[in-house]
């Protein structure tokens, strides 16, 4: 599923293979010194009989919006974003290419960019859950201030505490000393289907907003993939601005934290989506403490069973995952997991469409030994995997990346080093598994891919191009950007123009080729 985000309002809508992002934050239960609606109504037969009707639609959700709304906040973020005024922007070695030309390098300009969202605070000393796209920097911007406003109008600064982009959880501290009305996580694993629940948030900035609506279903997959595609359905009205924000049950705890919509138009139409409580409390418990959120891994590729893939197999439509790669190196490798084993069950946990391989392995630690069951060539199996750490989303995203050496694409900025492009005239990355199998190399191969090449570089008049492979700078393997670098500067220091590369090409062997240094 294809994810877009907004740059203002980081909206994340979910149409089809579309998904989208709900700006706003997450909830707890409500105080000034002591959780408001659930203790409360524990403690006082009378509140609970006022608040929640015992049978029935409630008489009217005021006295229990009364009691939540002073916890629930909304964010405000105010990022610096680099803006580059090179005419050659998007292209190979634009700053080289403006040099050659006569031109004095343009230096990058900055311009100021918002996101705008909602929290909630979680106890008496301002700690405040929300989502991580609302406080997460936009690609090329650094993060400047957040800014929490009460429902007063009261505006605080606050400061990021912790940050977990896979579950898009982020817990940010309010800069005061002073006590606040706080909230509580409630168990999202009670919930079902008709059961009253009451959004708070800041739709499109108008501010503290209420919407009320029922469970839709519970667990939901949207198929977006990942481990956490996992959430509670709503058709409590819920738009960009309510991100973060929480999702109540009639008791005042917080069962979900809003984050996605489904719609064709950018509205609401009544499918909303929220993190269950009970995937965000221990997360947000960690990240509060400061503590490393660590996720197990098996490092396989898969498919769910769809029908076309039940039938051929005789097996349950909403059974199991079709291991499509394995990773080198993985747990699953190790544990002896195989392309077209289908993994049925995990530490004795049905693998099924609602409660997927991903979610079950990124939910238990690493170094764990769990009790893998699967079907292979019609026979039932168990192995035994000793669960690795799970990667950053960046290096899983590095580790997907598709490699195409007949593309004439422009390589990331971000992905290029200025000294390797201005002494060798190459935009060039790291080797991967993947990379190495789309160029037909061997799983194993050391080496820097060549992603571009200044056509007025010494490399492409000695015909280097798009998907070779640097092996060596001068006798030296080099399978980092600052090995390479580092070769570079040793030939610069000891008088040398040129550098020595060897070279593999798709189909031929490997050759050495002089660069001149530039």
């Amino acid at each position: 599923m294809r994810i877009r985000k907004e740059d203002v309002n980081n909206v994340r809508y979910v149409y089809g293979l579309t998904s989208a992002l709900l700006v706003g934050g997450a909830a707890v239960s409500l105080i000034t010194g002591q959780p408001v609606g659930a203790q409360v109504a524990q403690n006082d037969d009378s509140v609970m009989s006022r608040v929640v009707p015992r049978a029935g639609a409630p008489e009217s959700f005021a006295d229990l919006t009364e009691q939540l709304q002073p916890a629930v906040v909304n964010i405000a973020t105010r990022q610096r974003v680099q803006v580059n005024n090179n005419p050659f922007a998007g292209t190979p070695f634009a700053d080289l290419f403006s040099r050659r030309r006569g031109g004095t390098p343009q230096q990058p300009q900055t311009r100021e960019a918002q996101s705008l969202g909602s929290g909630f605070i979680i106890s008496a000393d301002g700690f405040v859950v929300t989502n991580n796209h609302v406080v997460a920097p936009n690609n090329r911007a650094t993060l400047e201030s957040i800014t929490v406003t009460m429902p007063d109008g009261t505006e605080y600064e606050a400061e990021l505490v912790g940050a977990d982009a896979p579950s898009d959880l982020a817990v940010l501290k309010i800069k005061a000393n002073r006590t606040f009305p706080f909230v509580q996580f409630g168990d999202s694993s009670e919930a079902r289907v008709g059961d009253w629940v009451v959004a708070i948030g800041n739709p499109f900035g108008l501010g503290g907003t209420v919407t009320s609506g029922i469970v839709s279903a519970v667990y939901r997959n949207t198929g977006q993939g990942g481990a956490y595609d996992r959430y509670i359905q709503t058709d409590a009205s819920i738009n960009r601005g309510n991100s973060g924000g929480p999702l109540f049950d009639m008791q005042g705890n917080v069962i979900g934290i809003n984050n996605a919509i489904f719609s064709p138009s950018g509205g609401s139409v009544g499918i909303g989506f929220a993190i269950p409580a009970e995937i965000a409390a221990p997360i947000v418990d960690k990240l509060k403490s400061g503590s490393e959120v660590e996720r197990g891994f098996l490092g396989v590729s898969l498919q769910p069973m769809d029908d076309d893939l039940a039938d051929s197999l005789g097996l349950p439509r909403n059974r199991g995952e079709l291991v499509q790669s394995v990773q080198d190196d993985s747990a699953a490798q190790a544990a002896g997991l195989r392309p077209g084993d289908i993994v049925t069950k995990v530490n004795g946990r049905d693998v099924t469409s609602d409660q997927t391989l991903s979610f079950l392995v990124a939910n238990l630690e690493p170094g764990m030994r769990v009790p893998i069951e699967l079907l292979r060539n019609g026979q039932t199996l168990t192995v035994t995997a000793t669960l690795g750490k799970r990667p950053t989303e960046a290096e899983l995203a590095q580790q997907a990346q598709v490699f195409d050496p007949e593309s004439d694409e422009p390589m990331d900025p971000d992905q290029t080093d200025d000294v390797i492009a201005e002494k060798l005239g190459l935009q060039v990355l790291a080797m991967t598994p993947q990379i190495a199998r789309q160029l037909g190399a061997d799983s194993g191969t050391v080496g820097m891919v060549i992603g571009a090449v200044d056509p007025n570089s010494d490399a492409a008049r000695k015909g280097l191009q798009r998907g070779d492979i640097i092996l060596s700078a001068n006798y030296s393997p080099v399978s980092s950007i600052d090995e390479l670098r580092g070769a570079i500067a040793e030939a610069e220091s000891e008088g040398r123009e040129a550098i020595l590369l060897r070279i593999q090409r798709r189909g031929q062997p490997p050759r050495y080729v002089g660069v001149r240094l530039r």
